[in-house]
Parts: C-alpha cells; sequence; structure tokens
C-alpha cells in the first residue's frame, strides 16, 4: 500500500546556517561520491575497502556504503525484484548526498544495475561531486570467484532476479573511470582512483 502523500506539499525546506562549503572547508577536502557499480564478484566492495584505507592514511574524512550492509539495515524490507532495486537505490542516493553535504568523501559499492538509476542519482549532485567508477569484470570471472555461491544457486534456479544471469546489467555509458579487474592488483586499481581524485583537486 502506498503511504498517503498529500502532506508533503506543507513541508518546507529548513536552510540550515551552516553550509555545504563550511563543512568541506572544515574537513580540508572536496567531498564528491564515488560510486561503484559492477556485477556481484566484480570486486566493488573489495577495492572500495582498499580505497577507503588509503583514504584513511591520509587523513581524509570518508564513510563506505556497501550494499549487503545496507540491505542489513536501512534497506531490509526490500526485495530483489526490479521495482525493489530502484527504490534500494533511490534511497542510498539520498543518503549518499547528506553524507556528500556533510563533507564526507562518500563511497558507495552497489551493483546498481540499471542505467536510468545511475543516472537519478548522479542528477542530485552538482557537476564533479558525482564519480561513477565502473568494475569491468568478465561474469565467468565473477561466476568462478562467486565468493558469495550467488551465482551457483541463480544457475540452479535457486535464486531468482539475479544481475547477470535472469536480471539484466546494463554496463555504463560514460563513467569517469573504468577499471578492468580480470587479474589485475588491487592497489594499481585503488592508485587509478586516488590518482584521478589528486588529479580532479578532491582530494
Amino acid at each position: 500500500m502506498k503511504p498517503n502523500l498529500a502532506s508533503v506539499k506543507n513541508i518546507t525546506k529548513h536552510l540550515t546556517k551552516i553550509s555545504k562549503i563550511d563543512r568541506a572547508t572544515a574537513n580540508n577536502q572536496n567531498p564528491c561520491v564515488l560510486w561503484f557499480t559492477g556485477l556481484s564478484g566484480s570486486g566493488k566492495s573489495t577495492i572500495a575497502d582498499a580505497l577507503e584505507q588509503v583514504l584513511y592514511k591520509y587523513e581524509k574524512r570518508t564513510i563506505l556504503l556497501d550494499g549487503d550492509n545496507i540491505r542489513k539495515g536501512l534497506n531490509k524490507d526490500l526485495d530483489f525484484t526490479d521495482e525493489d532495486r530502484v527504490e534500494n537505490l533511490r534511497r542510498i542516493a539520498e543518503v549518499s548526498k547528506l553524507m556528500l553535504e556533510a563533507g564526507l568523501l562518500t563511497i558507495v559499492s552497489f551493483i546498481s544495475p540499471f542505467q536510468k538509476e545511475r543516472q537519478m542519482a548522479r542528477s542530485l549532485f552538482e557537476e564533479c561531486e558525482f564519480i561513477e567508477i565502473y568494475i569491468n569484470t568478465p561474469i565467468d570471472i565473477c561466476e568462478q570467484r562467486d565468493p558469495k555461491g550467488l551465482y551457483k544457486l541463480a544457475r540452479s534456479g535457486k535464486l531468482h532476479n539475479f544481475t547477470g544471469i535472469d536480471s539484466v546489467y546494463e554496463v555504463p555509458q560514460n563513467p569517469e573511470i573504468t577499471l578492468h579487474n580480470g587479474n589485475a592488483k588491487i592497489q594499481d586499481m585503488v592508485d587509478q582512483i586516488i590518482q584521478y581524485l589528486t588529479e580532479k583537486q578532491m582530494i
């Protein structure tokens, strides 16, 4: 049942005295959202975690929002139908915006299979604040890794709506960064992201 949204028109945004710029200045960084997308098993969470560790050593202020962790809390009421996947991303995009406004380098690791929803997330941010990072890993390698055993379940018909098997993954059209994670070293891919952030004066 959809909630009654008639009262939404009575909501007025409260303008705070401390701005996004103030918080960014206090943190000595230019906050942005690093949006990792790719198939299950592509290496998103591993690379995102390694990146945060490096940024922490640089004394940068970060937050890592991981798909599985979010689904155990904020989004535990959602399934894996296309409709729920859309809502899953809408919520995390809004949370990411709040984290950015807090002045944080916000690392987001979600399969986020649909181009339309990734574009929706991007539209919430100003130019250069949203950095899409596509982890381009061939599906056969993802299946070989299969760290959670999900591909095996999907192939056997015991798991439905699984991205790459019976649910589509739309490859990003123009990501800021593409990482080819076949036999690449984690540190090399992290270095590539750090180089991008440095060149763009985000860190």
